[in-house]
């Protein structure tokens, strides 16, 4: 998992343990979530890049500060408060809600694969091209943004909760909300770094300095390259992790044999080849019943549609 988002979250991991310095337990516990939670955390930062996509330079930072805003308002305002009534007084909801959650996941990654494979035009639109004044349209995509963060956050805080239904009050306050807030200011500011870097680019690239002058024109060259791998990754994650939430779902229900079946066969690619071979083996599998089952909801949703 060595990916530059993934070392992104492991430093949100370390920041959490200090900021709970005083609370080891719950920093353990913090940094467990958090790292549950990481192939949400990389959708959550490979999708957010496109809601900015198409804008004048100067309204980049300020689109992303307005999602984030509203993705902190998701996390602490609404989910938090769902999370913890729910882990006091349903708490058998928790795997059914992460099931539902998985599910949204696999069917957005497999949705994603195949517009790749049938490609539609809307796919393909510029976003500052629509009726309107540029202010109308920039709110439209920042209220899409929140409304997709809100289900990605969903996700990370359903998988935070998942971690921490057996502590206390307090505990679960203080892990939901750090999880929460950190995650947030990681995410976010990774995106941040990630639309403004042609711009810095540009600046670099115009400098008297040989040597800044060549990592001003890769920056250039190689973000559109970068955007499509991130976009790349955040779809995979999205089907790997769907896929493993539900396979960890089932063993809560009694149907282990597909997890463990998937675990003896990592554990055994491991030995030969490492543990980074063990965990894409691992991953490549949760993809693969992530791409199955969102195949599935893909196909029934769009049979619906027609028959509407």
């Amino acid at each position: 998992m060595a990916t530059g988002l993934i070392a992104l979250l492991d430093d949100v991991v370390a920041i959490a343990k200090v900021a709970a310095a005083s609370i080891d337990d719950t920093a353990a516990v913090a940094a467990k979530a958090g790292a549950k939670a990481a192939g949400v955390v990389i959708d959550d930062a490979a999708v957010t890049p496109r809601y900015v996509t198409g804008f004048a330079a100067a309204r980049e930072l300020p689109i992303v500060a307005k999602i984030a805003r509203g993705s902190l308002k998701n996390k602490l305002l609404y989910l938090l408060p769902a999370a913890l009534v729910l882990s006091e007084f349903a708490p058998w909801s928790i795997t059914p809600l992460l099931m539902a959650g998985g599910a949204y996941l696999c069917f957005e990654g497999a949705e994603k694969l195949y517009e790749v494979i049938v490609p539609r035009a809307a796919a393909h639109a510029d976003p500052t091209a629509a009726d309107g004044r540029a202010e109308d349209v920039e709110k439209t995509m920042v209220a899409g943004a929140i409304r997709t963060d809100l289900i990605l956050s969903g996700e990370i805080m359903a998988i935070t909760l998942a971690q921490v239904a057996d502590q206390g009050f307090i505990a679960r306050v203080t892990v939901l909300a750090l999880v929460g807030v950190l995650i947030t200011i990681g995410v976010y500011g990774a995106v941040a770094v990630i639309v403004k870097a042609d711009d810095a680019g540009v600046v670099l690239a115009r400098s008297s300095l040989a040597p800044l002058r060549v990592i001003g024109r890769g920056l250039v060259a190689g973000m559109p390259g970068f955007l499509k791998l991130l976009a790349g990754v955040g779809t995979a994650a999205m089907l790997w992790v769907g896929g493993g939430i539900l396979l960890h779902a089932l063993e809560d229900y009694g149907f282990a044999a597909p997890a463990h079946a998937l675990h003896e066969a990592a554990v055994a690619a491991g030995s030969v080849g490492g543990p980074v071979v063990e965990w894409f083996v691992g991953a490549a599998g949760a993809g693969i019943v992530g791409v199955a089952l969102g195949a599935i909801l893909v196909a029934i949703v769009s049979l619906v549609h027609r028959q509407h």
